[in-house]
């Protein structure tokens, strides 16, 4: 058996991209342009390639409607067997946003890891699940039952979460602590049209600002894979997606961003040395008052 601890110290250095790319109205369509995004990545150097949220659809949770469902799929199944094959030919690790039919009734927003030898490592099952205007997501997700979790590969040791779970501390840090020493986000998030002008610039900063967050709370790297794109599959203004998918340092200094509204490969070099270093300057993990954090597991406190 590889000795995978061996092969990290070796690496000191993984290239990871993160897609940020449109997506129409053809699943089949999105999901071919999806796979020569991550050749092109792998072209560039990539080792890691993130795909944002749900990429094979236009963003369906703009509406409640049940037709929808049939977009939902099996996990192992088509789309991971493909992704496996294009992974194990590359020799990267690719992470996978898809829609997951567990049984009928119940379905998850589900992100895959996917190995260099072609192999499902696992799945992230998304644990919050948002019900906001035009991200009606709880009327299609369960919320997730795998827990956080972390992947150790000779790419790095990977924690994933998905769009929502990005604003909460508890789900960063409960990922680093187990293991991951970079957290990252496929994403499909945007503007609603009227509330841009007013509100956008700030619930942009708000986005990236508590990203940037976890990344020094807990002494990793952060990526965060957005869609671009104009979608209005349910009419209406629909949702204008901001893209600037990103990559921060441990520091939480952004090293790498994507633009507001071009379909590109938004990609960094990952040096496994700084989280050592980080964590040990910055030691907030070591100084976690634990015996005193009791009452997080409640809602409110009295």
């Amino acid at each position: 058996m590889r000795d995978v601890s061996t092969s990290l110290d070796m690496t000191k250095k993984t290239k990871v991209a993160l897609v940020q790319m449109q997506c129409g109205a053809d699943p089949e369509e999105n999901f071919k342009r999806a796979i020569q995004f991550v050749r092109d990545a792998a072209k560039q150097g990539a080792q890691v390639v993130c795909l944002p949220e749900l990429f094979r659809s236009q963003y369906f949770c703009q509406t409640e409607e049940h037709k929808n469902f049939e977009l939902a799929e099996e996990i192992p199944g088509r789309s991971t067997t493909t992704l496996g094959e294009v992974a194990r030919e590359l020799k990267i690790v690719i992470i996978a946003s898809l829609f997951e039919k567990r049984s009928a009734g119940l379905y998850h927003n589900t992100a895959t890891i996917i190995g260099a030898d072609g192999n499902l490592l696992g799945k992230y099952r998304k644990m919050h699940i948002p019900d906001d205007p035009l991200y009606h997501e709880k009327f299609y997700f369960t919320p997730g039952d795998l827990g956080f979790q972390s992947w150790k590969t000779d790419r790095g040791n990977l924690g994933v979460l998905v769009c929502w779970d990005q604003w909460y501390p508890e789900a960063a840090r409960l990922t680093a602590l187990r293991g991951a020493e970079i957290l990252f986000y496929p994403t499909a998030i945007g503007w609603h049209p009227k509330e841009k002008r007013e509100f956008g610039k700030a619930q942009h900063s708000s986005w990236e600002l508590i990203q940037r967050s976890h990344a020094v709370a807990n002494g990793c790297y952060v990526a965060a894979a957005n869609r671009v794109g104009h979608e209005t599959p349910a009419g209406g203004d629909g949702i204008e997606f901001w893209g600037q998918s990103f990559i921060c340092g441990p520091d939480g200094e952004i090293i790498a961003k994507g633009s507001i509204d071009r379909e590109e490969i938004v990609s960094a070099d990952v040096d496994w040395a700084r989280v050592n270093e980080h964590r040990t300057h910055w030691p907030f993990l070591r100084d976690r008052r634990v015996d005193a954090y009791g009452g997080l597991e409640r809602r409110l406190l009295d």
